[in-house]
């Protein structure tokens, strides 16, 4: 099983008023139980009209790997929606919202 760390930054601006008040980073393991590769991850807090940049980039995840992902956006948000993009048209692309403070592993099943 593989391993590798992606950090996902927000690409927005951060608001004057919150200066410096640091945000915690999300961090989580991101699991593919599916037999499908999954070539896009997206995030973005719930509430916002556009997904945030591909988290994987370049990388992909293979069916039955996982991956630490921190998202170091600066924002105090926990409840984020996801969506999941796959290689092929062996499975459609997914999406879920899920409280990322709460969780410490993400199991995407078909």
């Amino acid at each position: 099983m593989k391993n590798w760390t992606i950090a996902a930054s927000a690409a927005a601006l951060t608001l004057a008023v919150m200066g410096s008040a640091k945000a915690d980073d999300l961090v989580f393991t991101l699991k593919n139980g599916t037999n499908s590769v999954l070539n896009a991850f997206y995030t973005s807090p719930v509430g916002e009209d556009n997904w945030e940049e591909d988290v994987f980039g370049q990388n992909a995840l293979a069916p039955g790997g996982s991956v630490t992902i921190t998202i170091k956006d600066g924002r105090r948000a926990c409840k984020y929606d996801m969506r999941f993009e796959f290689q092929g048209d062996d499975l459609d692309d997914l999406e879920d919202t899920q409280d990322l403070c709460q969780m410490s592993d993400y199991t995407i099943t078909e």
